[in-house]
């Protein structure tokens, strides 16, 4: 899963942006109101964290470009101003929720995940496709409920493409969603190839009724009955 943190205290920043890996999340970060409207502007997240004290603007304004953009992400307030008018407006534009500073990163890991949840899942721990059920919090993958052992970035992929199914999603998207940042490490997109060769075997090898389909020259999309 994809996180995009916009605060501009550098030390806050990183001691989220280390928590939040070291929970196996993606994560991206931006300092200030400009670089955090290039990055929600130019990439999808699962969830995005916005305080509302931005240098060059408003986290408000972030979080109203979210709606107009009709972005899906879930969106959490971080801020030291804690007031009521603060909290209707941001909920008001669309944020899903309000954490005020200081906070427990164990209480904003839970909001994120409780986020997450109710906005790409329909409240639900688990997501499901055919017969594979697969829990984003847990980090586990079944097929008719035995274990499919995958590595990081394999579950990844199947993540993005399970929710995303029968959507048509080209290389890019996905070396952008998984490698975020580190998009170059993906090789020239070759080593997109390879994880979703590998994870391919290993579906079919366990029986997945959901198959994962190349579409020459465009990109890749997962099916199932």
């Amino acid at each position: 899963m994809k996180i995009l943190i916009v605060e501009d205290e550098q030390g806050l920043r990183e001691v989220i942006r280390e928590s939040l890996e070291k929970e196996k999340y993606l994560v991206e970060t931006a300092h200030d109101y400009i670089s955090g409207i290039d990055k929600i502007g130019s990439y999808d997240y699962d969830c995005v964290l916005i305080d509302i004290m931005l240098p060059n603007g408003s986290g408000l304004d972030l979080v109203r470009e979210l709606k107009n953009l009709n972005k899906k992400e879930a969106v959490i307030i971080i801020s030291a101003k804690d007031s009521v008018d603060d909290k209707v407006t941001g909920l008001d534009l669309g944020a899903d929720d309000y954490l005020a500073k200081p906070f427990h990163l164990a209480e904003l890991h839970a909001r994120i995940k409780s986020a997450i949840r109710r906005k790409s899942h329909d409240g639900d721990s688990f997501i499901t496709l055919g017969n594979i059920k697969l829990s984003p919090e847990l980090r586990t993958v079944t097929v008719d409920n035995n274990y499919l052992t995958l590595n990081r970035k394999e579950f990844d992929l199947l993540y993005y493409f399970m929710i995303n199914p029968n959507r048509l999603v080209n290389k890019t998207a996905l070396a952008e969603s998984v490698w975020g940042d580190y998009i170059d490490q993906a090789d020239n997109l070759d080593f997109v190839y390879s994880q979703i060769k590998n994870l391919r075997k290993k579906l079919k090898d366990a029986a997945a009724e959901a198959d994962i389909q190349a579409v020459y020259g465009m990109g890749y999309k997962i099916t199932a009955p």
